[in-house]
């Protein structure tokens, strides 16, 4: 599934990204098989020993070899991040079907991940959806908040769904 920056300008407000974002749920024993399958599509390695990185963190660093396109796959093993995948809907994009997240939990991915331009993200995921599952979202944002003990990460959600939902009376 499409998750990041591409899933955000295609479910909400278009950006410029330097990469692309996947989640994947495949088993750490089936790693290096995709990794040699990717290399057989002109997908490659962008760092030394990236199946060692990948195994501590869960992030496999690529580049698409023809393009230049840096593609980061991130296995996912979290409940949300099974959950996601398992709800993911199919979108036509230029011709070609897309796996991407719901909103909602792509709300839920840029709020964790907190950065000015995921917050921005957040924003456009805001307007483009005012019918949102905001009390879906908000409970996932509340579990991170919970597990990675930085309760300002639900209030900044808060604010931004407040703020937006003001624009929009």
């Amino acid at each position: 599934m499409i998750i990041g920056g591409v899933a955000a300008s295609i479910l909400g407000r278009p950006r410029l990204t330097q990469d692309i974002d996947a989640l994947a749920l495949l088993p750490e024993s089936d790693w290096a098989q995709a990794l040699r399958l990717a290399v057989q599509h002109g997908i490659i390695p962008r760092i030394e020993d990236a199946l060692q990185f990948a195994q501590r963190s869960h992030v496999l660093l690529l580049r698409h070899s023809a393009s230049g396109i840096d593609l980061d796959v991130i296995f996912g093993v979290l409940p949300f991040e099974q959950r996601a995948v398992a709800l993911c809907q199919s979108h036509e994009v230029g011709g070609v079907q897309v796996r991407l997240p719901r909103v909602e939990d792509l709300l839920v991915m840029k709020a964790v991940a907190r950065r000015p331009k995921d917050i921005q993200d957040l924003r456009g995921l805001l307007a483009a959806h005012p019918g949102a599952d905001i009390a879906a979202a908000r409970h996932w944002v509340s579990e991170f908040a919970n597990a990675t003990t930085t309760p300002d990460m639900l209030s900044e959600f808060d604010a931004l769904v407040v703020a937006q939902r003001t624009r929009q009376d």
